[in-house]
């Protein structure tokens, strides 16, 4: 059975991801823990669940979903992966945080592996797919966990609401586009785990997103 963890980490109040096997693989999603307590929480919860990770993979490319990619990376020997297209968000991270008042540690490593639209990645789990979702940046990705009903977005759609476009890379068209053609069209009781904020589903956010 896959299990998803969210943890909470940096002034920017991040959602950290792990989707986990009881005692097996692991999927890091944005490992955003900023200080040495924060990685010290993620730590204590994959030695806890005896947790092997596999992958750290990236939403986005923005800063605040990175301060923990080259600590995650570093201890366990893992590739990060993520869009092309967001590489050079990753280049300027150190320069986007200083701009919010966020100073890094050590800068993010660039990506091992780039993921593309449809892409199906095998892991200890199972299998998931790669949605590419534009428009919050340019290579904002979706991972649907279909078989344990679950798509984590990144910062593309929230409860009662989306991404903002204002930040380098976003597009509004593009991402009401993106949530459209790419994450609406999937069954309503998916559940939808984001950035930031709450979870909430495929079928709240058709009825309740002024957005949308």
């Amino acid at each position: 059975m896959i299990h998803c963890k969210k943890l909470v980490f940096n002034p920017f109040q991040v959602n950290t991801w792990l989707v986990y096997v009881n005692e097996g693989a692991c999927i890091i999603i944005d490992p955003a823990c900023a200080e040495d307590s924060e990685r010290q929480i993620l730590l204590d919860f994959i030695s806890t669940k005896k947790l092997i990770p596999e992958m750290i993979l990236a939403t986005h490319g923005h800063f605040d979903h990175l301060p923990g990619v080259s600590f995650v990376k570093d201890k366990f020997d893992i590739p990060f992966c993520g869009h092309r297209e967001d590489l050079s968000l990753l280049q300027f991270a150190r320069q986007q945080g200083e701009h919010y008042g966020f100073s890094f540690d050590v800068d993010p490593p660039e990506f091992d592996k780039f993921l593309v639209d449809g892409d199906i990645i095998d892991w200890g789990g199972g299998s998931f797919r790669v949605s590419h979702v534009p428009g919050h940046s340019r290579g904002s990705l979706a991972y649907h966990f279909k078989e344990s009903g679950f798509v984590i977005t990144g910062d593309v759609l929230f409860k009662d609401s989306i991404g903002r476009t204002d930040l380098p890379g976003g597009d509004y068209d593009t991402l009401i586009r993106s949530i459209r053609t790419k994450l609406l069209v999937m069954e309503d009781q998916t559940l939808v785990l984001s950035g930031h904020g709450p979870d909430t589903s495929i079928g709240d956010e058709k009825e309740s997103n002024p957005f949308l």
